[in-house]
């Protein structure tokens, strides 16, 4: 007993002393929602040593993760990869099905900021434009009509990437949900044909052996 507790007390130092170098090295698997919590934990709640003006903040701890994130974003994937391959085919379909979900709904927020970004630098340039062109009256009722038109493009935009992404996620869960219920369904009716064909076949092997036993019972009856 004292030589197992002895390598168990020698495995555990040496596990501990593993994690310690690998920490020193900095060869830590870390996770995407680790490196985001310590983005955050700092620029919200910095360290008495690091406290100074957001801005600030949020440059250190940028520059001191960013470089964490490719290979936090493989871990992760690695993470989901194995939690899924772990699981039955349902856990596999539920990753399918938020991670299409999350991918539609990111591309509708990023073609919406493209149209944000193409919207306001075309606003800006015509603006500085027709400022060295025009003055006065006309230039104010040129104001007027070119915000007008950019809010209202702005207002389409976000209506129609809206409309398209909420549509998209519903017709995911739609499809996703009668795959899940086919599969289901599937599922249900291979178990029941299973245990039909089981159970056929322990009533074929009873009669079998009833029919034998009452042969052979009549046989030694005629031969007495």
């Amino acid at each position: 007993m004292e030589e197992k507790a002895n390598g168990n007390g020698v495995y555990a130092e040496e596990e501990e002393e593993e994690l310690k170098s690998k920490h020193r090295k900095g060869t830590l698997s870390e996770t995407l929602p680790e490196v985001l919590n310590r983005i955050a934990s700092a620029i919200l709640f910095p360290e008495p040593a690091d406290a100074g003006s957001l801005l600030r903040r949020i440059k250190v701890s940028v520059s001191d993760n960013a470089p964490l994130f490719p290979e936090a974003s493989r871990n992760s994937a690695n993470d989901v990869l194995l939690w899924t391959r772990r699981g039955t085919p349902f856990r596999a379909l539920f990753v399918i099905s938020v991670g299409t979900v999350a991918f539609v709904a990111l591309t509708g927020l990023l073609v919406f900021m493209l149209f944000f970004l193409a919207a306001t630098i075309n606003a800006i340039v015509i603006s500085l434009l027709m400022s060295l062109a025009a003055a006065g009256g006309f230039l104010a009722v040129f104001f007027a009509f070119i915000t007008a038109v950019y809010i209202g493009a702005l207002t389409v935009a976000i209506f129609a990437i809206s409309i398209t992404a909420f549509w998209a996620i519903v017709a995911i869960l739609i499809i996703t949900g009668w795959i899940g219920f086919i599969y289901t369904v599937w599922l249900v009716t291979r178990k029941s044909f299973g245990f039909a064909k089981h159970s056929l076949g322990v009533t074929g092997s009873a009669i079998s052996s009833f029919t034998t036993a009452r042969h052979a019972h009549h046989l030694i009856h005629t031969n007495s």
